[in-house]
């Protein structure tokens, strides 16, 4: 789910379509891997996964703004200081990925379109 919200910000069309079909085959949902994809803000999430892909949006686009309140809005949902640190790092992780994806133009294999419709 951070993947493909982190993907859906920055646009990189590897990574959507990619983990895009991970997340329809994990779930088994293929309506949520495509609310994902396009608005994350129009999928039912639980209160817990809506505040982690909130605060997933902040570590995207504004991570210098992030402040202790905002790690406690997430510990009040259930998230440990173990789970924002990994939170944060996939976050980070796949930031960075999809910047080396989008600038090589890397393709997804096609399979992926496909899979778990």
């Amino acid at each position: 789910m951070i993947a493909v919200v982190d993907s859906s910000i920055n646009r990189c069309f590897y990574c959507l379509t990619a983990h895009g079909a991970a997340v329809r085959k994990l779930s088994g949902n293929p309506i949520l891997g495509e609310h994902l994809v396009m608005n994350y803000r129009v999928a039912e999430l639980t209160e817990k996964q809506t505040a982690m892909l909130e605060f997933v949006v902040l570590v995207t686009q504004t991570s210098s703004t992030i402040e202790e309140e905002h790690r406690q809005d997430l510990r009040e949902v259930g998230f440990s200081n173990r789970d924002i640190w990994d939170i944060v790092n996939v976050a980070a992780f796949f930031n960075m990925t999809n910047r080396v994806a989008s600038a090589t133009a890397m393709l997804p294999n096609e399979s992926y379109h496909s899979e778990a419709r």
